[in-house]
């Protein structure tokens, strides 16, 4: 009985976690200039950000509509860890804690995305068919 809803658990879980990704690299289009601040008073190029709206954006809609998944989603992946690490970890501050771990769960989905691909219901398989 489960299995046969695998196709549209595997499709719920790419859209679940294309959610986290579409929605954060819009808004920094809007707020380009505040998180470019934010980026470089921790370190990181401001000149980063527009590769940071790309993967975002791009890498989002890709696990959307399951189109290249396992090289979205291991591009996500890292993007997640390091975010984690370089913005978030800071055991002083229970909110960011609370981020970092959020991050780094985000990367272990992200990660099976990588080792079992986007599922029926995808482009992916639709190209491999084709």
């Amino acid at each position: 009985m489960v299995e046969k809803l695998n196709p549209v658990i595997e499709l719920a879980g790419r859209i679940l976690l294309a959610i986290l990704f579409l929605p954060a690299g819009i808004s920094k289009i809007g707020g380009y200039a505040g998180m470019q601040g934010y980026m470089e008073s921790v370190g990181v190029p401001g000149i980063m950000l527009p590769l940071v709206i790309i993967l975002e954006i791009g890498g989002g809609l890709a696990l959307l509509v399951g189109w290249q998944t396992r090289i979205a989603a291991f591009l996500l992946a890292g993007f997640c860890l390091i975010a984690a690490l370089l913005f978030h970890f800071q055991p002083d501050d229970q909110i960011q804690m609370i981020l970092f771990t959020k991050n780094i769960a985000v990367a272990g989905g992200l990660l099976l995305l990588v080792a079992t691909g986007a599922g029926r219901l995808s482009l992916d398989q639709r190209m491999k068919k084709a």
